[in-house]
């Protein structure tokens, strides 16, 4: 498979190699034998503001694929914030364990430790396999932390307004390919279907679409299918299906050389990050398919947006109303693409760099 021979040849690159790769500024080593602790802190890009990123728990298979995952995560974090109109930089974090076992408080209070101690050029937020409890424990040890619980003045949980932001993205996908931005009859496929995926899934379900679910979690499956009427496939079977959209809600790389001869969908739009496996490749793959590929990174900035608005005040109709500007934004993309000659990931990194280097002119890092 490509994406083994892909992560072996990572493998083979020095930790230095891997950061300078894209350029990142810094990558923090975090452990603690005392709880078990083991992480790793990615920020790649402080131009526009302090590097904002959630806090993602996964069992990963090695070391080296920890560290794969957040630097590709932080440096789209940057590309996020930065063609969002967001003054922040791009970060992120990992913890390699199981979420559901390995955190306790003094776990989270400890990584809490690490994050104070880079002096508020990092913030963290929720992310898979953490929650707003566990930010409320970071928040014990440090002010760089957001996506709090409302109760203690945040935001809460910022999944609902990131599914917003995806919906508003497949939509104008939506118009681009089909001539109209109604899901009313479409036939969508969800792959994850957990905080995000979720409140996505409801929000095809108000219009009517024809929604077909996947996860690896069954307890959870079936209460969205019952809930939602979506029908349930399994994990493999999700790529071959017929559907007009395919929207991928859980972890990045599903689009890859494997998957791509079997997709048949016209639209990809969903909310999970670095969804495709090697934007090089797959992403001009795309183009010669005839799919249209909402970027990923654009049309997920809902959360981020919404914590964003925490730091400076909150006000959720406010970050609601920056996210419903995801649509038009996705739009640009695909003109700008058609315009270039190019796919539409390089087109919105185009746009992002542009920002940042304009900005780049007026003050230096964080």
């Amino acid at each position: 498979m490509v994406e083994l021979k892909e992560v072996e040849v990572k493998r083979d690159k020095s930790v230095f190699d891997q950061i300078s790769e894209h350029n990142h500024e810094k990558v923090v080593f975090c452990h603690d034998k005392e709880t078990g602790l083991k992480a790793i802190i990615g920020i790649h890009n402080t131009v526009l503001g302090p590097a904002l990123g959630g806090t993602r728990m996964w069992s990963y298979a090695s070391e080296a694929e920890a560290l794969d995952d957040v630097l590709r995560l932080s440096r789209g974090m940057t590309y996020k914030a930065a063609i969002s109109g967001l003054n922040l930089g791009g970060g992120k974090a990992v913890i390699i364990g199981d979420a559901k076992k390995d955190k306790s408080e003094a776990f989270m209070r400890r990584y809490g430790r690490f994050v104070k101690n880079l002096n508020g050029a990092y913030i963290t937020a929720e992310d898979v396999g953490t929650t707003t409890k566990d930010m409320e424990y970071i928040r014990m040890e440090t002010e760089h932390v957001a996506g709090l619980p409302e109760s203690m003045g945040g935001s809460g949980d910022p999944s609902p307004v990131t599914a917003y932001g995806t919906y508003m993205g497949m939509k104008a996908a939506a118009k681009k390919a089909f001539g109209s931005d109604s899901l009313e009859g479409k036939k969508i496929s969800v792959q994850g279907v957990g905080h995000v995926g979720g409140y996505l899934v409801e929000l095809l379900a108000k219009e009517n679409a024809q929604i077909f679910i996947t996860d690896i979690y069954e307890d959870r499956l079936r209460e969205v299918s019952e809930k939602y009427g979506a029908k349930v496939v399994g994990m493999d079977e999700i790529y071959d299906l017929d559907v007009d959209i395919y929207s991928p809600c859980a972890l990045g790389g599903t689009v890859n050389n494997d998957t791509l001869s079997r997709l048949k969908c016209q639209v990809i739009a969903g909310s999970a990050n670095n969804q495709l496996r090697d934007e090089l490749v797959h992403g001009p793959a795309l183009v010669e398919k005839g799919i249209f590929y909402a970027p990923d990174f654009l049309i997920n900035a809902g959360g981020v947006i919404n914590v964003y608005s925490e730091l400076i005040g909150y006000n959720r109709e406010s970050a609601y109303a920056q996210t419903e500007r995801i649509y038009g934004y996705t739009l640009d993309i695909f003109e700008l693409a058609e315009k270039e000659g190019i796919h539409t990931q390089a087109a919105a990194m185009q746009m992002a760099k542009k920002r940042i280097e304009s900005i780049g002119k007026v003050h230096s890092t964080y």
